[in-house]
């Protein structure tokens, strides 16, 4: 399929009147957004957020979620206020990495989010639902809805930075988040595989027809190296970071390692707890984006 005729139906994808294209041009109604496009959402009116970054994978699997987490406590660790907005409605896990399972209140301002010890802010469908257990058995306009709420009701306060951890893939949620909030730019994460390149154009490729920046590329499970003698192994075949990354015109922010204990820290909700260096390049993304560490 063709680029224009694919964002074309990435417009149609998310028409709010029946009848409407989002072909200004050809149109003769009288729109409140004629001109503009889809008009953004607005940030609750108690809250102010700096910079707003995306994390996103063309499959899921790739670590993404981890990926997020490690961003958000590197900016965390030098000085940024820093939230995190769980996106993936369906297949919520950062509450969970945190060890944060007390539901969240809310007050005459909105949905007050909860705070991790090192005071970084979560909401998640985890901490609204009766049990964490509970599926969500929601079609697509629904549940981007409900992303679109955690932006408008959720009293974030006074925010460096969001990240938003997506749900896999190139569909209603990241449409949503592209077309509804002001995203200031994407994180693309991948796993070595031959196969995960071609998924990691599709969302290169979706994100720069939503013009939405892609700050860069973080290949996940990259390789293993062993704790006794110190050598690498790339147990998933030959990184192929460097070349995806070429291809697309892209920065490779970093390869990271298969870590063990980085997955029993997040499976146990202590993940807050590592002393690692992963994902300090985020750092640099942040300072391109004008925001500087302490």
């Amino acid at each position: 399929m063709a680029d224009k005729e694919y964002k074309d139906n990435v417009n149609q994808e998310t028409t709010a009147p029946e009848d409407c294209t989002h072909d200004c041009s050809t149109c003769g109604a009288e729109c409140p957004s004629k001109g503009a496009g889809i008009q953004k959402a607005k940030l609750n009116e108690y809250s102010s957020v700096k910079k707003v970054i995306g994390i996103v994978s063309g499959k899921g699997g790739v670590g993404k979620s981890m990926v997020t987490a490690l961003s958000a406590l590197a900016a965390s660790r030098h000085g940024f206020k820093t939230g995190i907005m769980d996106a993936d409605i369906t297949g919520p896990s950062i509450p969970k990495m945190f060890g944060v399972h007390k539901k969240a209140d809310a007050c005459e301002f909105g949905i007050l989010p909860e705070e991790t010890p090192m005071e970084i802010k979560l909401m998640s469908i985890n901490l609204l639902t009766e049990n964490e257990t509970d599926p969500v058995v929601w079609r697509g306009p629904v549940i981007g809805g409900v992303v679109e709420q955690f932006w408008t009701e959720v009293v974030w306060g006074d925010l460096d930075v969001l990240f938003i951890d997506m749900p896999p893939g190139t569909g209603d949620v990241p449409l949503t988040v592209f077309q509804s909030l002001p995203i200031d730019g994407i994180i693309v994460v991948t796993s070595p595989q031959d196969l995960v390149s071609m998924i990691v154009t599709k969302a290169v490729k979706m994100a720069k027809l939503m013009n939405v920046p892609v700050l860069g590329l973080v290949e996940n499970m990259s390789y293993y190296e062993c704790p006794d003698c110190g050598s690498r192994h790339e147990i998933f075949g030959p990184s192929q970071a460097e070349a995806v990354a070429v291809t697309n015109g892209i920065k490779l922010l970093e390869k990271l390692p298969l870590n063990p204990i980085l997955a029993t820290e997040a499976d146990n909700g202590k993940i807050e707890f590592n002393e690692g260096t992963e994902m300090e390049s985020i750092l640099d993304v942040l300072a391109g984006l004008g925001l500087e560490a302490e």
